[in-house]
């Protein structure tokens, strides 16, 4: 089975800002809301979890681990438990998108691996508005678990011939349409856009080379 891979990572914006003279302000943590609610959603079905848990999901440092946690916990997300253990709130459920954990791992590999057929397909058609660059899956199928949530898959699209501007609504759009297809309506893949920081924690990369 393959590995999950870890690199270096520098993100940038916090979870929530406060001026300096704000009483209950905090040292900026160095990463965003996104990969952080990417790890509270990791936690369903957890009963709780630690500072170690956090920092080796986001492949950050544990100091930096300990500024986003307590960030989270500012906001309701997080709520302290014994020793120097935390626990997900349902707040943090909600706001990371968690679902019970209902699939067995080897259904999410078979996923993947079906998934991963299909990203060569479409880099083999040359007639696809698309191509593939990256992809990377990420999400508690990694861990140790009986049951898992549909895996988390990013995944970097380049359109072979010009057309709208890359940001646009009418890309946006073409893009979601596109990630939906390649999705084949596998309940055990969530697909969405790339983004740099999906590459920067813990994550299986489904494209070699």
């Amino acid at each position: 089975m393959p590995r999950a891979t870890k690199a270096s990572t520098s993100s940038k914006a916090a979870i929530r800002r406060f001026p300096s003279d704000h009483p209950n302000k905090v040292v900026r943590p160095k990463i965003s809301a996104a990969p952080a609610f990417s790890f509270l959603k990791e936690t369903k079905g957890i009963i709780a979890w630690s500072l170690k848990d956090l920092s080796k999901s986001l492949n950050i440092s544990v100091s930096d681990a300990k500024q986003a946690a307590a960030a989270l916990e500012m906001q309701g997300y997080i709520k302290p438990h014994e020793g120097d253990q935390w626990i997900t709130t349902l707040a943090g459920e909600t706001v990371s998108s968690a679902k019970s954990p209902r699939y067995t791992p080897e259904s999410i590999e078979d996923a993947l691996a079906s998934l991963r057929n299909r990203i060569q397909l479409v880099n083999q058609d040359s007639k696809s508005l698309y191509k593939i660059t990256d992809a990377v899956a990420f999400g508690d199928f990694l861990g140790n678990h009986a049951r898992v949530q549909a895996a988390e898959v990013g995944i970097r699209l380049v359109r072979r011939k010009s057309g709208a501007a890359e940001h646009s609504k009418k890309e946006q759009i073409a893009q979601q349409q596109f990630l939906k297809q390649l999705r084949a309506r596998s309940p055990m893949l969530n697909l969405k856009p790339f983004e740099e920081w999906m590459a920067l924690r813990t994550h299986r990369r489904l494209l070699n080379g």
